[in-house]
């Protein structure tokens, strides 16, 4: 008889997991930085307007950041820059990172967990596929996610104009923040 009530109460839990497991998460806050160091001159922006969700039973996400969200440069000619001629906002209005988590963790506990994120990186109409390292944090029901990697231009077809070659670095150097809840 105790065997079938521990079984009965495990089984109980086993599913409540599973399906607290399903509930995706969608992003409350973000914070996107970039930034150029070349030789001449260091170009940062950030945007706060990423949106996305995870879905923690599938262990898949997909992110958005619009092209024109990102602000902060030191000049505003820079930022014409930017949109015009570098990331081609108006035929590339956005750029999305979509994939799965490889690893497997409890999105129902609180923790946190370094994990690698596989996915498509789509940016100025070029998709690369793209293993990122991620800082995952669950508190509260919040999972707050940081990553730092870097984005080579010419990878995604993003020519530098040899007057401004000394100006704007090859690599640029990405930070992402970001704060989710379930919904």
């Amino acid at each position: 008889m105790r065997i079938r009530i521990l079984l009965v109460i495990s089984l109980c839990i086993a599913t409540a997991n599973l399906y607290a497991q399903k509930g995706s998460f969608i992003v409350r806050k973000s914070l996107v930085k970039f930034q150029s160091d070349a030789p001449l001159e260091v170009i940062s922006a950030e945007s706060t307007q990423l949106q996305g969700q995870l879905d923690p039973g599938k262990r898949s996400f997909s992110f958005v950041i619009p092209s024109t969200s990102f602000k902060g440069f030191n000049s505003p000619l820079q930022q014409v820059h930017f949109y015009e001629n570098y990331i081609e906002a108006q035929k590339y209005p956005e750029s999305r990172f979509n994939g799965k988590i490889i690893e497997q963790i409890d999105f129902t506990a609180d923790g946190e967990y370094t994990i690698r994120a596989k996915g498509m990186l789509f940016i100025h109409g070029v998709e690369q596929e793209r293993i990122l390292k991620v800082k995952l944090k669950m508190k509260n029901g919040v999972l707050t996610a940081t990553s730092d990697f870097s984005v080579m231009l010419q990878e995604h077809n993003i020519n530098i104009p040899r007057v401004v070659y000394q100006k704007i670095a090859e690599e640029i150097f990405v930070k992402v923040n970001l704060e989710m809840v379930r919904k």
